[in-house]
């Protein structure tokens, strides 16, 4: 697993603050909000990310069945807090078609920690979005929220985005079949909320965080 910040829009290496500017800066981007080293899953891994969070630590709950919290990470420093958090998720894929993993991520609009994920060019979802019926729904306290498949993701992955809470909700599945697991309707749980550090199963860290 990386030991430094990178770029949450192409994961390249950053020039740290310095005393002329407070931004981190890629060669490529400009300044952006640093994607910090994932972090391996735990309990005290959970509760650091919890207490910088600024957007929602998004966990579908109850998890399908076999699946385990494999790692977190999130995009953002002291400064700024964190202004995008990633839960992975790693488990067996639908279908019987082998393991799989499910990344959700939350970020606030024009950070491109889950256009990056999603293997697009950009900082979001692009045209198409919101612009046709859903192709899923996943509920949140009791409402629905609608989730669009993004058909320019490369074929190794299922890419779902939606809006909830004022913020993207990036779903992205390996392999692409995986993507079954978004047919039947599921439930979020914010584990930013009281009450919500419940007895998360954990497991290695996620192949697609290493």
């Amino acid at each position: 697993m990386r030991a430094d910040p990178s770029c949450p829009r192409c994961g390249g290496p950053l020039q740290a603050p310095s005393v002329w500017s407070s931004d981190w800066n890629c060669i490529s981007h400009g300044p952006v909000l640093p994607v910090q080293p994932p972090k391996r899953p735990s309990t005290d891994a959970l509760g650091a990310l919890l207490e910088v969070a600024r957007v929602p630590v998004w966990l579908p709950w109850p998890l399908p069945p076999g699946w385990l919290v494999t790692g977190f990470l999130h995009a953002g420093d002291e400064r700024t807090g964190a202004r995008a958090c990633g839960v992975a998720l790693s488990g067996p894929a639908p279908l019987n078609s082998g393991p799989a993993d499910l990344l959700v991520i939350a970020e606030e609009p024009g950070v491109g920690l889950g256009a990056h994920y999603s293997g697009l060019d950009g900082l979001d979802p692009g045209a198409g979005c919101s612009s046709s019926s859903p192709h899923a729904k996943i509920e949140f306290g009791g409402h629905p929220i609608p989730m669009w498949a993004v058909n320019a993701a490369p074929d190794d992955r299922a890419v779902y985005v939606g809006e909830a809470l004022g913020n993207w909700l990036w779903m992205i599945l390996w392999p692409a079949e995986a993507g079954a697991l978004m047919i039947a309707q599921s439930e979020l749980c914010d584990l930013r909320e009281p009450g919500m550090m419940m007895d998360v199963p954990f497991g290695a860290v996620s192949p697609i965080l290493r």
